[in-house]
C-alpha cells in the first residue's frame, strides 16, 4: 500500500469517528468496572461551536479518553440547554422574518413556534461536537425542556416551596429592557463605563433663589425622584431640615430628608432619591415613606408616569432632558466620569433597577453544605485559587430570583383563582384538588384558575443536571444513578461558577444528600494575541468548523491546549495551528520512515550496537509515562501535551530513530524492527487523548490489527522502576553528539569530512556502550581514547571530558576554537561566582533544603571540573 505524502485528517476523521461511534466505545452500561463520569455543561440549543468550546470540550475528551486507557467505564453525557432568553430571542427573530408578531399569538402558538425551531436547529452545536471529536455516549443526549427533565424541575420548585424556600414578592431586580423580563444578580455583567456626571440643581420651597445641587449619571430618573438626602451632619444643609423642593421641569414637590448612608464627599453631599430605579433608593424610600414613581416601561421607554416624554426611550430621554434642563436653568454643569454600569449578560442590553412582584429562592439553608463541602476539598477545585471565589460568595449569598417574564421554559406550577389564591402544585388537576379542599363550599361548580405566566430560570433546570442525566425523577433508586453519580469531573468556566457550580453542589446535598463531583476543573478563557476575550461582537474569533476543515481536528486541539496553563486564560495564536498540523505530518513521515524498513526485516542481523538506544529510548517512555500520570492529577494537561510532544518530536523522532536507522539499503534486526514498533504504539498511546485521529491512524497503518484492536480501547501499561543510569547515559550521549556536531559546524567542516576523535576520559565504559552509536552521529572515521592532548587538534570539553577532534580539512582555524572557549570559560566562572554566593549565604544554607543544597554544591563541583579541563586545552592552542 502507497502511503499519501502527509497525514490526511479529513478522509481520518470521518473514518475513525464513525468506527469508534458504531463499534460502541462511546456507549456505558453499569457493571464492575469503578466508573469514570462526566457531564457536558449543556451548551445552549442556540450555540455554535466557538473557541471556548473547543477548549472546554477538548479538555472533556481528554479526560475521558485517558480514563477510558486506563480500564474505566467511561460515560461522558452529552446534551443542551434550552436557554429561555437567547432561544426566545431567535425565535422572535425568526417570527419577525415571517412577518409574525409575537405579542399577536397565543402562549401555545408560540410555543409551537419555538419548539419548531429547536428542532431545526436545536441539536445543530452537538454534531459540531462530533467533528471535535468528542467520544460521548450520544444515546444518552439529554435536553433541560425534555418531559421527564421539565417534571424533575417542577417537582423541585414543588418541593422547596413547601419546605418554605422558595415565595412570591416585591422586591427590587435586575430588569432587561430587551428581553422584557427579570434577571438574576449572576447574570449582570459589569463593564466600565465611560459616562458623564450631570449637576443639576432643585429649588428650594418658598425661597425663588435658592437651589440644592445633586449629581447624577442617569438624569432621565429625576422624573421619579420623590426625595432629596443629604448627611445629617453636613453643615452645607443642616438650614434645609423640614423643608422641600421641587423636581426641576414638572414641579413636584418633595421632602429634603437626612440620612447617615449620604456620602458627603460625592458629588455635592447632596443625593437624589428614586425608590423606582435604584436599590439603595428604594431602602431609603422604605426607611423614610417615601412613595414609589415607576418612570420606565418594560421596553425601556417612558411611562406616563413620568409626565413627560412618554413613549419615548431612556437614553434618547437622557439627551432630550438635558437640553431642557439646560433651556430651563437647572443644569449647573456636567464632567467627565467613569463608571461600572450593569449589562444584560444574554442581550447585552443596560439593564434596569426595577421593582417588580418575583418568584425567590432563600439559599441560605442550601448554602451550607455546599460552601462545607469545597473548604474542606470534599470537592476539589482546580487551581484551588477558585475556592477563595466561590467562599466569598456563598457566605454573602442573596436570594435567588427565578422567575422570568417568557414564555420558552417550565411554566411556573402556580395556579390563583378569581379571589387571589394561590396553589403550588405539580399539575393542573392536582392544583382543582388543593381548590376543592381549601373551598370545599365551591367544589361542586368548577373553578376557573389561572396559571402564571412566568417561567423559571434557565440556571434552575440545569442545576439538576448531573442527577437527572441519570432519572433522578421519575427513577431515585435506579441503577444509573447509584453507579454514575456522584460525577468524578465537571470542566467549566469560572465565569459560571455562581450560575452553575455552586447551585449544581446546592442540589445535590438537598435532593441527592450527595455531592454531584469529586473534582472541578475550571479552564481559562480564550483570548486573542492582544488579551481580549473571543467573540463574534470583536470580530476576533475564528470560525472553529473552518479551521478543524483546512488544519484537521487534531491540529486544532494541539493548538488549544499547547498553551492552556490550568485556570489560566489562553492567548490564542493561529501559528500554533501550523505547529499541529506539522506535529501531525512529523509522526507520519516518522511511522513512513519505519515502515520503509519492513522489507529489510531479516533475524540474524548483528543489531548489539544500537540495542543501547532500545534501552534508552524505553526508560524514556517509561520516565515520562510516570510525569504525564502525575500532570493528569493535577489538570496539567498543557503541561503534559508539551512532555509527549517533546518525547515523540526530540527524543523518538529526531535522537533515538538516527540512532536505529540502517544505512541505505541494508538490513534491519527483527527485534529493531519490532521494538521500534512497540514503542511508537506505546508514544501513540501517551498522545492518542490529545490527537486521537492521526493516533488511531497511525497505529493501524504500523501493523495489522484484528477486529476491536483499536486505540482508543488499548489498555496502558503501569510503569515499572525507570533506570536513571541508562537515561543519564543517554543524555550524556545527546550533549556528546551536540557538542562534536556544533563544533564541526564553527569549523565550517562539511558533513562529508570525516574526522578522528579522541576522547580523554574516567568514563571509558559508558562511550563503549554507544560508541558505534556516536561514530556514526557524528561521521567519525575512528574513535579512539588518549591521556595526552592531540596537538593540532580541535579541543572540546563536555562535562569533564577531554574530546579532539582531528581533520584533514585545511580550512580549521584553531583562532576561533581559542575564541569559542574563551566564551565558554568566562559563562562558566560567572556561573560559579552566582553559586558560590548563594552557598556562602548563611540564611539560605540553613534554610533551603538539604537536597536543593547538595545540588548546588553539584553545581559547584561541576563548574570547577569543567573550568579546569578548558583552561587546560587553551594551554594546547
Amino acid at each position: 500500500m502507497e502511503l499519501s505524502k502527509n497525514f490526511q485528517h479529513r478522509q481520518a476523521e470521518a473514518n475513525w469517528y464513525e468506527h469508534w461511534n458504531s463499534s460502541g466505545y462511546f456507549k456505558s452500561e453499569p457493571d464492575d468496572r469503578p466508573p469514570y463520569t462526566i457531564v457536558i455543561p449543556p451548551p445552549n440549543v442556540t450555540g455554535v461551536l466557538h473557541m471556548g468550546h473547543a477548549l472546554n470540550d477538548t479538555v472533556q475528551d481528554i479526560l475521558i479518553r485517558r480514563a477510558k486507557m486506563l480500564g474505566y467505564n467511561t460515560v461522558w453525557v452529552p446534551g443542551t440547554d434550552h436557554a429561555s432568553i437567547a432561544t426566545e430571542a431567535k425565535v422572535v427573530a425568526m417570527l419577525r422574518d415571517r412577518g409574525i408578531d409575537k405579542n399577536k399569538l397565543s402562549r401555545e402558538e408560540f410555543l409551537k413556534y419555538a419548539w419548531e425551531w429547536k428542532e431545526k436547529y436545536g441539536g445543530i452545536i452537538l454534531q459540531q461536537l462530533k467533528k471535535l471529536g468528542c467520544a460521548c455516549d450520544w444515546d444518552r443526549t439529554a435536553f433541560t425542556m425534555d418531559d421527564n427533565y421539565y417534571a424533575a424541575v417542577i417537582r423541585v420548585f414543588n418541593e422547596l416551596y413547601n419546605k418554605g424556600h422558595i415565595y412570591r414578592g416585591v422586591k427590587m431586580i435586575n430588569w432587561d429592557p430587551k428581553a422584557k423580563t427579570a434577571l438574576s444578580d449572576e447574570e449582570v455583567i459589569y463593564k466600565q463605563t465611560n459616562s458623564k456626571l450631570y449637576y443639576v440643581r432643585y429649588r428650594i420651597e418658598g425661597d425663588k433663589e435658592e437651589y440644592i445641587t445633586i449629581a447624577t449619571v442617569r438624569p432621565e430618573t429625576i422624573l421619579g425622584d420623590t426625595a432629596v438626602c443629604v448627611h445629617p451632619d453636613d453643615e452645607r444643609y443642616t438650614h434645609l431640615a423640614g423643608k422641600y423642593c421641587f423636581v426641576p421641569l414638572i414641579n413636584r414637590k418633595i421632602p429634603i430628608i437626612f440620612d447617615t448612608y449620604i456620602d458627603k464627599e460625592f458629588g455635592t453631599g447632596a443625593l437624589k432619591v428614586t425608590p423606582a430605579h435604584d436599590i439603595n433608593d428604594y431602602n431609603l424610600g422604605l426607611k423614610h415613606g417615601l412613595p414609589v414613581i415607576d418612570t420606565l416601561n418594560a421596553d425601556g421607554t417612558m411611562s406616563e408616569a413620568a409626565q413627560l416624554y412618554t413613549g419615548l426611550d431612556r437614553f434618547v430621554v437622557r439627551k432630550k432632558i438635558i437640553e431642557d434642563l439646560r433651556t430651563a436653568g437647572n443644569l449647573v454643569k456636567e464632567e467627565e466620569y467613569i463608571n461600572q454600569v450593569g449589562y444584560s449578560e444574554r442581550t447585552d442590553a443596560v439593564i434596569e433597577p426595577r421593582l417588580s412582584m418575583q418568584w425567590w429562592c432563600n439559599m441560605q439553608t442550601m448554602a451550607k453544605p455546599a460552601l462545607e463541602a469545597v473548604l474542606t476539598d470534599k470537592i476539589e477545585f482546580h487551581p484551588a485559587k477558585f475556592k477563595n471565589l466561590y467562599s466569598r460568595w456563598m457566605e454573602n449569598i442573596r436570594d435567588w430570583c427565578i422567575s422570568r417574564q417568557l414564555s420558552w421554559g417550565q411554566r411556573i406550577p402556580a395556579w390563583y383563582d378569581s379571589e387571589g389564591g394561590m396553589y403550588i402544585a405539580e399539575n393542573e388537576e392536582r392544583a382543582y384538588a388543593q381548590y376543592r379542599e381549601k373551598k370545599p363550599e365551591l367544589s361542586a361548580a368548577k373553578p376557573e384558575l389561572r396559571q402564571d405566566d412566568d417561567v423559571l430560570d434557565t440556571w434552575f433546570s440545569s442545576w439538576l443536571w448531573p442527577m437527572e442525566v441519570f432519572d433522578w425523577n421519575k427513577n431515585p433508586n435506579n441503577k444509573e444513578l447509584k453507579y454514575y453519580y456522584p460525577t468524578n469531573t465537571l470542566v467549566t468556566a469560572p465565569e459560571i461558577i455562581f450560575f452553575w457550580v455552586a447551585r449544581m453542589i446546592m442540589a445535590g446535598y438537598e435532593f441527592m444528600g450527595d455531592k454531584p463531583f469529586d473534582k472541578v476543573y475550571f479552564t481559562g478563557i480564550v483570548r486573542d494575541k492582544q488579551g481580549r476575550k473571543m467573540s463574534k461582537s470583536l470580530g476576533n474569533s475564528p470560525d472553529l468548523l473552518q479551521l478543524i476543515d483546512d488544519y484537521g481536528c487534531d491540529a486544532v486541539r494541539f493548538s488549544v491546549m499547547i498553551s492552556s496553563p490550568a485556570g489560566n486564560d489562553l492567548l490564542y495564536d493561529e501559528t500554533t495551528l501550523e505547529q499541529g498540523r506539522n506535529f501531525c505530518n512529523k509522526m507520519w513521515n516518522a511511522m513512513k520512515l519505519v515502515k520503509g524498513w519492513e522489507g529489510r526485516v531479516l533475524d540474524n542481523v548483528e543489531d548489539s550496537k544500537v540495542r543501547f538506544a532500545i534501552d534508552w529510548m524505553e526508560q524514556r517512555l517509561k520516565a515520562v509515562s510516570q510525569e504525564i500520570t502525575e500532570l493528569y492529577k493535577d489538570f496539567r494537561l498543557s503541561e503534559g501535551l508539551k512532555t509527549v510532544y517533546s518525547l515523540i518530536w526530540d527524543d523518538f523522532c529526531s535522537w533515538y530513530l538516527e540512532w536505529v536507522k540502517p544505512a541505505q539499503d541494508a538490513p534491519v534486526s527483527t527485534y529493531v524492527y519490532q521494538r521500534t514498533l512497540d514503542i511508537y504504539e506505546q508514544l501513540l498511546q501517551l498522545l492518542h487523548p490529545y490527537m486521537p485521529f492521526v493516533t488511531e491512524e497511525i497505529y493501524h497503518t504500523i501493523r495489522t490489527r484484528a477486529a476491536g484492536h483499536d486505540l482508543i480501547v488499548k489498555q496502558l501499561e503501569p510503569s515499572d522502576v525507570v533506570n536513571h543510569e541508562i537515561l543519564k547515559q543517554g543524555s550524556f550521549l545527546q550533549q556528546v553528539i551536540t557538542a562534536v556536531r556544533d563544533t564541526r559546524n564553527k569549523n565550517q567542516l562539511k558533513p562529508k569530512d570525516t574526522i578522528k576523535l579522541w576522547i580523554d576520559t574516567k568514563h571509558h565504559a559508558v562511550y563503549e556502550l554507544v560508541q558505534d552509536i556516536l561514530r556514526r552521529q557524528v561521521n567519525a572515521d575512528t574513535i579512539g581514547y588518549t591521556e595526552e592532548a592531540k596537538q593540532g587538534a580541535i579541543s572540546i570539553v563536555v562535562q569533564t571530558d577531554k574530546l579532539y577532534i582531528e581533520s584533514n580539512a585545511e580550512n580549521v582555524d584553531s583562532g576561533l576554537q581559542r575564541d569559542q572557549m574563551e566564551k565558554e570559560l568566562d559563562y562558566l566562572k560567572g556561573f560559579l561566582v552566582s553559586v558560590e554566593k548563594k552557598l556562602g549565604n548563611e540564611r539560605f544554607v540553613n534554610n533551603a533544603k538539604p537536597e536543593v543544597i547538595d545540588n548546588e554544591r553539584k553545581k559547584q563541583a561541576d563548574a570547577l571540573a569543567k573550568i579546569k579541563a578548558i583552561e587546560e586545552s587553551l594551554s594546547l592552542l
